[in-house]
């Protein structure tokens, strides 16, 4: 038996995804390319309207709007998003004792890895042409930085990430890389 969609409390959500784009100082547009979607997608989710289907789109949007993975779905059943508070688990780990890190990593590598900056995004991308290669990628902001400054930052590792994405290997066969995880 399938549960009918169309009785949860679209508005609802479609409210607090303003809200909480607007306090971030993010247009759709920007939610949407932060996000990986459509911006015609985040129209959607804040126009209220009752969907047979749950939309893909609302899981990709709650990391960009402060919060944690199945907020969406719990406003939609009558309750509150849950923040997701900023943790530099990499910087815990190294602080904390765990300094195998060290031993493998360059120390300017470690040094920016324990900055108190916030993180921002970070990315694991396969490179074309190699098995099993990856480059790691970790966004830091600035400390005091705005909505606005840290929405640009995004943005820019945003474009950043697409033509990372787009190098050709050697051969020039154009081979797409994946990013194995991230934001």
């Amino acid at each position: 038996m399938t549960k009918d969609r169309t009785k949860l409390q679209w508005a609802k959500l479609a409210t607090a995804i303003r809200a909480a784009r607007d306090a971030r100082s993010l247009s759709q547009g920007a939610l949407a390319e932060l996000s990986g979607i459509s911006e015609g997608s985040v129209q959607n989710l804040e126009s209220g309207k009752p969907r047979s289907r749950m939309p893909q789109s609302l899981a990709k949007i709650e990391p960009h709007l402060g919060w944690a993975a199945g907020s969406g779905v719990a406003i939609l059943n009558g309750g509150d998003p849950t923040p997701v508070p900023v943790v530099h688990e990499v910087s815990a780990d190294l602080r904390g004792g765990k300094d195998h890190l060290r031993k493998k990593l360059p120390l300017r590598i470690v040094d920016e890895l324990e900055s108190d900056d916030p993180l921002l995004d970070s990315a694991v991308i396969q490179l074309p042409g190699v098995n099993g290669a990856r480059m790691t990628v970790v966004v830091h902001g600035q400390p005091d930085a705005t909505p606005e400054q840290i929405q640009e930052a995004l943005l820019a590792w945003r474009r950043a990430e697409r033509n990372l994405k787009r190098l050709p290997d050697e051969d020039g066969d154009g081979g797409e890389p994946k990013v194995a995880n991230g934001s």
